[in-house]
């Protein structure tokens, strides 16, 4: 039976520093790291058939964390989205079933946060006022100046979804995907079948 498993990314550098950090590719912190940590203990005896990620740091360390404590995963190839056909382009052997596939794509990334990327969040009410930072982080369709609203997360995001990781889901695979809040969030809104109202709630 196919299963499903979310993980958002530990805590990085900017989430501590309350900083809005959007597409910028910071690390994670050390709190982060042990968070990560945590989750690859929990999902310690998950079989996983593949995983996804995003093309973020933060996402990544937080797969690798997760993968290094895994009971069934000795190792794993990484597949860039941008450059499929060169890296899945090898004569396979029997050897190379055992190893688990990462696909890596930047329709997973987090929200990217325009102008606000790099401020922090005080300083950013400060500058544009507490309510329209409030609109532009809770808000469905407002986006932050040249950045991107939760509906245009989601436009990238779920039809990635819906090409990359529904068919495996269909083939009865357990999927893992490792990436942000936003990202994460436009899925689990597709999937719930919840309207913008309910999942900025």
């Amino acid at each position: 039976m196919s299963e499903l498993i979310l993980v958002r990314h530990g805590e990085s550098i900017w989430n501590l520093q309350n900083r809005f950090t959007g597409w910028i590719d910071v690390s994670l912190s050390h709190n982060g790291m042990r968070e990560a940590e945590r989750a690859g203990e929990l999902l310690a005896d998950y079989a996983f058939d593949v995983a996804f990620t995003s093309s973020l740091l933060r996402a990544q360390d937080s797969l690798y964390e997760i993968l290094k404590r895994n009971r069934h995963c000795d190792q794993y190839v990484r597949v860039h989205e941008l450059s499929s056909e060169w890296y899945e382009h090898f004569t396979p052997t029997d050897e190379d079933r055992k190893e688990l596939k990462i696909y890596v794509s930047e329709k997973l990334n987090e929200r990217y946060y325009g102008d606000l990327q790099g401020l922090n969040k005080d300083v950013a009410r400060q500058r544009f006022g507490a309510e329209q930072v409030h609109i532009w982080r809770r808000s469905y369709d407002v986006p932050p100046p040249n950045g991107e609203s939760l509906k245009m997360t989601a436009a990238r995001a779920l039809p990635y979804y819906q090409s990359h990781i529904v068919p495996r889901l269909q083939k009865g695979e357990r999927v893992l995907i490792a990436a942000h809040g936003n990202s994460l969030r436009a899925i689990i809104m597709h999937l719930e079948g919840m309207t913008p109202e309910q999942i900025l709630a």
